[in-house]
């Protein structure tokens, strides 16, 4: 089986080394945070179990709104520059080029783990230490259900409605909707914004 050819991004190495990234890695590197996390939500918090599971429900559903925005705001920004645009390019833009590239359909943890750690710290400013644990650790589940829904819709084909329904939605947001289209795991700021039927 002939291996697939990804575009290059760098010259160097070891910079282009870390524009790729196997699809198991995101859940090797995030699920012992997110259990560490749980445990100490449920185990080191007085909160009630129920109090626990709200919060973690709160972090899914955050996490899809903070997917939305991203997605739309930052890896579609209209930069004007040579400089910005070649940002975009860096961080999406070459998604888009190269829709099947294996290596780049999850977000490598340089970039996660960047993003990862101001977003804890806004989170434990604002919710305080104890709610922020099990709130960060749904974010991160949510996270983790966008990064493997991203990669199947590009890879994989399910029987299932709800995921053709995702599939079909990506397909258009790469080729037909450039700007619409912007929830990957699903549709649901798209009709709160109106931005799903942008074909």
């Amino acid at each position: 089986m002939k291996q697939y050819q990804s575009v290059r991004l760098f010259k160097n190495p070891v910079l282009e080394s870390l524009t790729h990234v196997h699809p198991s890695v995101p859940f090797v590197l995030w699920i012992p945070v997110v259990l560490y996390f749980l445990y100490l939500g449920f185990a080191q918090t007085e909160m009630s179990a129920a109090i626990n599971l709200v919060y973690i429900a709160l972090g899914i559903g955050f996490w899809s709104l903070t997917e939305y925005a991203m997605h739309r705001y930052v890896f579609h920004f209209d930069a004007k520059s040579k400089a910005g645009k070649y940002l975009v390019f860096l961080f999406h833009g070459i998604h888009h080029d190269d829709p099947q590239d294996p290596t780049r359909l999850v977000m490598p943890p340089v970039v996660s783990i960047a993003l990862a750690i101001p977003f804890y710290y806004l989170y434990k400013s604002v919710l305080g230490a104890e709610a922020c644990m099990p709130f960060f650790s749904g974010f991160m589940i949510g996270y983790l259900i966008y990064d493997y829904i991203h990669f199947a819709t590009h890879h994989f084909m399910f029987k299932s409605n709800w995921f053709k329904t995702l599939k079909e939605n990506h397909m258009k947001h790469h080729f037909m909707a450039k700007k619409g289209k912007w929830g990957v795991s699903t549709p649901m700021w798209d009709y709160v914004f109106g931005t799903f039927k942008q074909e």
